[in-house]
């Protein structure tokens, strides 16, 4: 049985991992440091200059930055937050920037007022902007977590310094432990769940990428994945459970302004492991109280997976998120351990090879194909049918399992990663080595 120290650290998780951010993480994670740096400057900028992780650079590259008037890169994220943002609300710093500060960004991005480069030797997740005057310089750096600041300085004093691996909670005096989590301890917080703990944390959720969801579906963004799913294959519970995680992906992948819920410092992810389970609640008539039990499943499900795999690399996230709502579906159809074992199972040995080529419209249809695995992974496990021990990667363990995708992930992606960014800044030539 879970004990109550267990019991809130999995309330913990949830409050530090399920928070409200605007549009894709990495352009906003750039704009909030480059906030925080002309608030440190304390006065107007003259320049900037960007230095960012490979993974950042992908993530940042293809995707609209939200409230830009439909602005994207590295520049448009910085410039905006410079000009527009407010750094209190980190994760949402340009949900107030005004028209006035879209024109000067537009402007500025003109006169080369920011400048890029590359950071070599640095975490996945590594922002370092720098603002500067002719009368001072300030300096803000993020490492591993969107929000976590680890340096602040103004000309040579150093205002903030923290180890990169800390992560600051608001509300809570440490950080929550992914470490200790296991899936037997994540179904047992759920069962024993008291649904107050959570009420508010899985409603603002729920409330937030559902509105994103519906959005998507009801005017064209991106590549209208989800509309295309609906229109084309019906409104089967399937079908809508796949389209209307899309659907989010489509609108938040092209710059629509609404807020969604992240899971594992994504909104991608986020949605994934909300809408299926939500679509699954309605079409069922499971009670509020089950479904947030089974959001208690899918989100804690998705972070332990993506605990081994780490924040960004060549692995795409969908389908980690995927994994989560699969095991929620599993857990409202009554569901145990073991059954919810299978289901996490059956998706990794599926779709575990999806590739991570960064943050853009497509970044939709990824989701659908890994919500379609889950919901196969479900089925399967119900039928107590599984890839079984021995099969490539999957061993007898779920937990085995679990790390040797996250293995695959984080260490023997590496160079995939690195490959996948060559190809897209057009540093390498693909057709001299076919």
């Amino acid at each position: 049985m879970i004990s109550h120290d267990q019991y809130e650290n999995y309330i913990a998780i949830l409050r530090e991992e399920l928070v409200p951010a605007m549009g894709c993480t990495e352009p906003i994670a750039i704009a909030y440091a480059a906030a925080k740096a002309r608030e440190t400057l304390g006065e107007d900028a003259t320049h900037l200059h960007v230095s960012c992780s490979g993974n950042i650079i992908k993530n940042v590259k293809g995707v609209i930055v939200p409230n830009s008037g439909g602005l994207k890169g590295i520049e448009a994220a910085a410039i905006l937050g410079t000009v527009g943002g407010d750094p209190s609300k980190e994760l949402e710093v340009i949900s107030c920037a005004n028209d006035e500060a879209r024109a000067l960004t537009r402007k500025l991005i003109g006169e080369n007022f920011c400048n890029v480069s590359l950071a070599e030797n640095v975490p996945n997740l590594y922002i370092e902007v720098t603002a500067e005057n002719h009368n001072h310089k300030a300096l803000v750096r993020i490492e591993n977590f969107h929000t976590n600041i680890t340096l602040i300085k103004r000309d040579n004093k150093t205002i903030t310094e923290n180890a990169p691996e800390k992560v600051n909670v608001p509300s809570e005096s440490h950080s929550a432990d992914k470490s200790i989590m296991t899936l037997q301890g994540i179904v047992e917080f759920a069962d024993t769940l008291k649904i107050e703990d959570v009420e508010e944390i899985f409603s603002r959720q729920v409330e937030c990428n559902v509105r994103i969801s519906q959005e998507g579906l009801d005017n064209k963004w991106g590549a209208c994945i989800g509309k295309t799913m609906i229109e084309t294959w019906g409104d089967d519970v399937r079908t809508c459970a796949c389209a209307r995680a899309a659907a989010g992906s489509d609108a938040r992948m092209s710059g629509c302004p609404l807020p969604v819920i992240i899971n594992s410092g994504s909104g991608n992810q986020g949605i994934t492991v909300t809408l299926p389970i939500v679509e699954y609640a309605q079409r069922w008539r499971i009670s509020r109280n089950k479904m947030f039990r089974a959001l208690a499943v899918s989100n804690l499900v998705s972070i332990h997976i993506k605990h081994f795999i780490g924040s960004l690399s060549a692995f795409c996230g969908a389908v980690s998120a995927a994994s989560g709502a699969g095991a929620g579906i599993t857990y409202m159809a009554g569901g145990d351990y073991a059954s919810i074992g299978r289901t996490i199972t059956n998706t990794l040995a599926n779709v575990g090879g999806i590739v991570c080529d960064g943050a853009k419209p497509s970044c939709a249809a990824k989701i659908a194909s890994s919500v379609h695995a889950a919901i196969l992974a479900h089925h399967m496990s119900m039928n107590y049918d599984e890839f079984r021990g021995g099969e490539g990667f999957v061993e007898d363990d779920v937990e085995r399992t679990i790390k040797n995708m996250g293995y695959i992930g984080r260490i023997g992606m590496k160079e995939t990663d690195r490959e996948i960014l060559n190809v897209m800044i057009d540093s390498v030539d693909v057709d001299s080595c076919m």
